[in-house]
């Protein structure tokens, strides 16, 4: 007796080849990478203009009165002058893409080397002060909501308006007359690189990053206080509480990471105070950083160093920002998930 023939498997489906899809949160990032790149040539546009909307002669504001026909026909020719403004512009834009930001006729360095010599002084001075600000803010505005009303909230909400009504300068110069002259404590002036003593290092930037976080405290505070105090009369709250969990794991868990979307915008935009506040203290504190270097620039109208300074700085301001906003995807869910609209 023959066996009929076995039939061969019917081929199974073919299986679809695996698309790899964005997240939400990674296709809210790329749609505002278009707005980042105008940004940025918007603030690089405005930076090259600085020595064409100059009165009178550019080459002659920078070289000064005592500059012969010669000199300032040499210069007029090496910035490109006498072309027309859209191809300076370019020919600058690719010259600052390639990290040329030209050469300073005050004191012949090149301008890109004077701001990298100087910049870890600028962000060590920021990050500490940044650092500072949140590690006793957050803690303070933990109890003032935890608190609300009670004794501490009002001696911190009034310290807090103080604080933010008095300038970054006017602090320099109490800490400077306290620690420095009167105690003796701490330096007034000069900086100590960290790679050659870190103890002085600690000592040179101190008051420098007090002076210049003190404001960001207070509002780094009250921003998360205010928040604070509406997530805790939410119902996932007072389920927290019904479970049984401690009070500080309340506050830590469930009610400050979705309170500090506030803060983390606040954040991203005093990045450019700081750097602004950095200016002034720089110069009282006489640290060798990117803020001094420019008030000296602008003293000595050094305008090709300021140009470049003032490019990497709306730059640096700009990009810290959109970093921010690249933060929130990973702090609250509804963003990562694209449930922010």
């Amino acid at each position: 007796m023959s066996l009929a023939p076995a039939h061969a498997p019917a081929p199974s489906a073919a299986t679809p080849r695996q698309r790899h899809v964005l997240s939400p949160g990674a296709r809210r990032l790329l749609t505002r990478l278009p707005r980042l790149v105008g940004t940025l040539l918007a603030v690089s546009f405005l930076t090259f203009m600085l020595t064409s909307l100059l009165p009178g002669d550019p080459a002659l504001t920078i070289l000064g009165e005592n500059a012969s026909d010669e000199q300032i026909a040499a210069l007029r020719d090496d910035l490109g002058l006498d072309d027309p403004l859209p191809e300076r512009y370019v020919v600058w834009l690719g010259d600052a893409l390639q990290g040329d930001l030209g050469v300073s006729y005050r004191t012949g360095q090149d301008v890109t080397e004077a701001i990298r010599e100087r910049l870890p002084v600028t962000i060590e001075l920021g990050l500490v002060s940044l650092a500072m600000s949140l590690l006793v803010s957050i803690p303070l505005a933990i109890w003032s909501a935890y608190r609300a009303g009670g004794a501490l909230d009002r001696v911190l909400t009034t310290t807090s308006f103080g604080l933010m009504s008095m300038p970054s300068f006017m602090l320099a110069m109490f800490l400077i007359i306290v620690f420095a002259v009167e105690l003796g404590w701490l330096p007034s002036t000069g900086w100590v690189p960290l790679s050659e003593d870190p103890a002085g290092n600690i000592q040179s930037v101190i008051l420098p990053a007090i002076a210049l976080g003190a404001n960001e405290i207070a509002i780094f505070m009250r921003i998360l206080r205010s928040d604070l105090i509406t997530t805790l009369r939410q119902d996932s709250i007072a389920m927290a509480r019904s479970k049984g969990l401690s009070t500080s794991r309340i506050m830590l868990f469930h009610a400050l990471r979705p309170s500090s979307l506030s803060l983390l915008t606040v954040v991203g935009v005093q990045i450019g105070a700081i750097v602004g506040g950095s200016v002034i203290i720089e110069t009282m504190f006489a640290l060798p950083g990117v803020g001094r270097l420019l008030v000296d620039s602008i003293a000595e109208r050094d305008l090709i160093t300021v140009q470049g300074l003032a490019l990497v700085i709306g730059a640096s301001v700009v990009i810290v920002n959109f970093l921010t906003d690249a933060i929130y995807s990973l702090v609250d869910p509804r963003i990562r998930d694209g449930r922010d609209r």
